[in-house]
């Protein structure tokens, strides 16, 4: 027979079987259940100093397991294995997660397999040298600096010589890019500060080579 969770409910007409005097075997009998059941949902949420079973307190606590349940998954060897199965053949955590999901064999998702991975590393393991990244562990960035489409080492524009700024010598260039909204073409600008010289280019692929060719 399998087994199915007490429901709010049962836990107020359990309440008040207790109430009207019913003990553990008796309450069972009029809700359907194993007295084992019983006597545990009542050892679980019974007042320390009285014994009174506590309603709120039990629905509070299920609520509080379902919870914790669902975000920290327990998973077997055996689901596990197959999950390593897929990283030994390079797959990445979000194919696997996706793969397994759409074949209805295990609902994981990428943030857990690469915690489990990280925690392997920890023990001496080696499954995170299956990665396609093995040697940057992956990160969230909540409040940390994003170099993600960042160029290294660039200087604001805050921060050019006032000779520039106020467009003094001949020689200080501003170049900026023109994209299509579906198309992988753009057009690259150069305009001369002081002179205001432009040379406009076509770009066919967006590449500094393909910047220098076009202006020249």
């Amino acid at each position: 027979m399998s087994y199915h969770q007490i429901t709010s409910e049962e836990r107020y007409r359990l309440s008040a079987l207790r109430m009207q005097g019913f003990g553990n075997p008796g309450i069972a009998r009029e809700l359907g259940r194993h007295r084992s059941t019983i006597w545990r949902e009542v050892r679980r949420n019974a007042h320390v100093t009285d014994g009174r079973y506590k309603v709120e307190k039990a629905i509070e606590h299920a609520r509080a397991r379902r919870w914790r349940s669902r975000s920290h998954p327990r998973f077997t060897e055996q689901q596990l294995c197959v999950v390593w199965q897929r990283l030994r053949q390079l797959w990445s955590p979000e194919q696997i997660c996706g793969r397994l999901r759409r074949c209805g064999q295990l609902r994981i998702s990428h943030e857990t397999i690469y915690r489990h991975i990280w925690a392997d590393r920890r023990r001496g393991g080696q499954l995170h040298r299956y990665l396609r990244c093995a040697t940057k562990r992956r990160r969230k960035r909540y409040g940390a600096y994003d170099s993600r489409g960042r160029l290294a080492g660039k200087r604001m524009i805050a921060e050019r010589p006032a000779s520039v700024e106020h467009r003094k010598a001949i020689g200080h260039w501003e170049i900026d890019t023109v994209l299509g909204k579906r198309s992988k073409h753009c057009i690259v600008t150069l305009v001369e500060r002081k002179s205001g010289y432009t040379q406009i280019g076509k770009l066919t692929a967006r590449t500094k080579e393909q910047a220098s060719a076009s202006t020249m």
